[in-house]
């Protein structure tokens, strides 16, 4: 007994090399279990190599390899391992919970997005500032107030259309004197039995009766009727006469661009073998005002005589001395100055198409 006490009490502790190799074979048997988990121990009869394998994962932070091919992970003290692998409660956490390393790192978008925002605010804050263009609704608002401050401008034409014709009328009124004048002729018979009618006078006088042209002309064929009782044209008259083509000349100079008025006035035309555009003719014989003046039907074609006595009071075309050309054009341009603004603004209406 007294030798078993003494072996007991003064006993050498146990070598170190048991204890270790205790620690040792509890890191074997988890390194072993890891690495059946991944798969390098799945041959149990091959050998081990004292390379480490290609395909084997890189070393950890804080592994060193060891003769078989494993990496030795250092022991971490107790209570780290303890504070790692416990919450509050006492329960274990998840490992990639418990290990920093392996928990994924918080995703920058939301920073990223923010810091963006931040810089776009500040660029826009340094840029200088520019006036911007009006949207809209601004530019209906500015034409409103535009508008309504031309109102009164733009309503005084558009009420008063009459006012804004004879406006019209009466500037063309006053451009009319200088280029209107009025035409009579007196025809004499030529061809067979004198029944083709041949210019043998013409009378033009302007807006205010002023003679202008008045010569006797003597037509290219020869003359089978004078026709005295109504052109007032004799024998003597044709001895110093202008001939046909020098006085046609002449005639259409004063014609051509000017407003003619004429009595009939086709007629006259058609002798001095010349046509003048329809808008620039006024042919008293058949202007509906001027009928109406004198009380007769508007669509009646009357004779220059009658029209003179009924509205100017006056004869002409009397005795047996014949007309005069002159008399006549001078009667004709009153009779039309009569109902001028009138026909004017009608024809302003209305344009007579040539």
């Amino acid at each position: 007994m007294s030798t078993l006490l003494l072996n007991l009490d003064f006993g050498e502790p146990p070598p170190k090399k048991a204890l270790e190799g205790n620690a040792k074979h509890r890191n074997f048997v988890k390194k072993r279990r890891l690495l059946e988990r991944r798969g390098f121990l799945s041959k149990k009869n091959q050998p081990p190599s004292k390379a480490p394998k290609l395909h084997s994962e890189p070393p950890k932070k804080g592994e060193t390899p060891m003769v078989d091919g494993t990496w030795k992970t250092p022991s971490f003290p107790k209570k780290k391992k303890t504070a790692a692998c416990s919450n509050g409660s006492g329960q274990p956490l998840d490992k990639k919970a418990a290990v920093s390393w392996l928990t994924p790192a918080p995703s920058k978008k939301a920073d990223s997005v923010a810091a963006k925002v931040d810089l776009l605010g500040e660029f826009q804050s340094a840029l200088p500032k520019i006036n911007s263009h009006p949207t809209r609704s601004q530019k209906k608002g500015s034409q409103k107030k535009s508008s309504k401050k031309n109102h009164p401008q733009k309503n005084a034409p558009q009420n008063s259309p009459q006012a804004h014709s004879e406006n019209k009328c009466s500037r063309i009124s006053q451009k009319l004197p200088q280029k209107m004048v009025a035409i009579d002729c007196e025809m004499v018979g030529t061809g067979p039995k004198g029944h083709v009618s041949s210019l043998a006078r013409c009378s033009i006088v302007n807006y205010n009766g002023d003679v202008l042209y008045d010569e006797y002309i003597l037509p290219p064929c020869h003359i089978v009727d004078y026709r005295t009782r109504w052109s007032g044209i004799r024998k003597q008259h044709m001895v110093n006469a202008t001939p046909f083509k020098i006085a046609r000349g002449q005639i259409l100079k004063i014609l051509t661009g000017k407003i003619v008025v004429g009595h009939a006035i086709h007629n006259d035309f058609k002798a001095l073998q010349y046509f003048h555009p329809k808008s620039l003719t006024r042919d008293t014989s058949h202007i509906p005002p001027l009928n109406r003046k004198a009380d007769c039907p508007e669509n009646a074609t009357m004779s220059l005589k009658h029209l003179t006595k009924k509205l100017l009071n006056r004869d002409i075309q009397v005795g047996k001395s014949g007309h005069s050309s002159v008399e006549d054009a001078q009667a004709t341009m009153e009779l039309y100055k009569l109902v001028e603004v009138e026909w004017e603004e009608h024809l302003a209406q209305n344009p007579p198409k040539d």
